[in-house]
């Protein structure tokens, strides 16, 4: 605990990596093994607050999750939609590999229902293809209706 007390001293956070190493202590599998614990419901409460109250995040995979969602709201507000390109960076963070992933876990039947409602709500499309196609074929109507 002291060392995680150090390193969030240092780093400013107390997210610390899985494969950290701390002096000669692997505090990054220490971590985990407590996250593991106290989802096992194994981790003695006392602990438990004194590693909340040094800002531990249980669920990483929300708060990664929550993350990009963030990096998606500031693209989206910075461009006026949310058709992110596959190859895409945005504050250092592949924006863009995340959303394909977001798309290939719907496309499989993995992405909830409330995560894929929080992304079709900021404006995220699925087959971003058929919909550029309705947009040249109302162009096309209207190209027509003009001759």
């Amino acid at each position: 605990y002291r060392l995680l007390l150090k390193f969030q001293r240092r780093e400013g956070h107390s997210n610390v990596p899985s494969s950290h190493i701390e002096g000669s202590t692997s505090l990054g599998m220490w971590l985990d093994l407590q996250r593991q614990k106290k989802k096992r419901g194994k981790l003695d409460k006392r602990c438990e607050k004194k590693l909340k109250d040094v800002g531990i995040v249980w669920q990483l995979l929300s708060e990664r999750w929550e993350n990009y969602y963030r990096l998606l709201l500031k693209f989206q507000q910075r461009e006026g939609h949310s058709n992110v390109p596959s190859n895409h960076t945005e504050d250092g963070l592949k924006l863009g590999m995340w959303l394909a992933r977001q798309a290939h876990k719907k496309r499989k039947g993995k992405l909830t229902l409330s995560l894929e409602k929080k992304l079709v709500d900021v404006g995220v499309v699925w087959n971003i293809h058929s919909v550029l196609w309705e947009k040249k074929y109302r162009l096309l109507i209207k190209f027509q209706q003009r001759e």
